[in-house]
């Protein structure tokens, strides 16, 4: 006995219910759902769908769907490193690391000139600017994404909506941004790692809000096979 169509959308309705917003993971409940049910149906055929579903359901413990959610979270989250650390490790590799070496060298230069307050201060803020401008327009392209589709992808998400929390570590380093004059004139070896960092979280927040972003469709179409914007 098979599952109608009726009843495999109230099992979406169901999971959206219990707080499972996206769209993927969804699909995935549904169908561990449905092929449980179908599994009870067999032996107990007279079993109603209703009485069915709560069984399913409750094999999932006392947090429900929770830790299911929880394990997606943790796998798109893993993917997305991946790519974001695909694309980092082609900036130190040929062509690509003629222009990282630029930036670090341009950086470097810089934060060791007489200068180094000023013209830090000065690519900070063209950065954090930068950031902020394509982070709030990625949110606003994800809003009309989903309203488009009507569905929320996990991978979509993070894709769209991660770029920003990326550019928050950038921005995080206000502090140091004041501080490193003195720090520069007793240490090289820390203007040497400041200029690194700023040249790897520059990169970093490139390729967040903007490479992997212009590559959305790719990744999520590899990822979902049932994806259509």
């Amino acid at each position: 006995m098979k599952l109608t169509e009726p009843q495999i959308q109230d099992l979406y309705a169901f999971t959206r219910q219990h707080f499972v917003e996206h769209y993927d993971l969804q699909t995935e409940l549904v169908d561990h759902l449905a092929n449980d049910i179908e599994e009870q149906w067999q032996n107990q055929p007279k079993l109603s769908f209703e009485d069915a579903k709560n069984k399913a359901f409750k094999k999932f413990g006392i947090f429900g769907f929770m830790d299911a959610i929880e394990q997606k979270q943790k796998a798109m989250n893993k993917r997305y490193r991946g790519y974001l650390w695909n694309e980092l490790k082609k900036w130190f590799e040929l062509p690509q690391i003629i222009g990282t070496i630029a930036l670090f060298l341009m950086f470097y230069v810089a934060f060791s000139s007489k200068y180094t307050a000023i013209l830090t201060m000065v690519f900070y803020v063209i950065i954090s600017g930068w950031c902020i401008y394509k982070g709030t327009q990625l949110n606003r392209q994800f809003r009309r994404r989903k309203e488009i589709s009507n569905k929320k992808w996990l991978l979509e998400e993070l894709i769209f909506k991660q770029a920003s929390g990326t550019s928050l570590i950038f921005i995080s380093q206000m502090y140091n941004v004041f501080t490193i004059p003195d720090k520069f004139e007793i240490n090289t070896l820390f203007l040497l790692l400041f200029s690194l960092a700023f040249t790897v979280l520059t990169l970093v927040n490139y390729i967040s809000l903007k490479v992997i972003p212009s590559k959305a469709e790719k990744l999520l179409n590899e990822t979902y096979p049932e994806f259509s914007l």
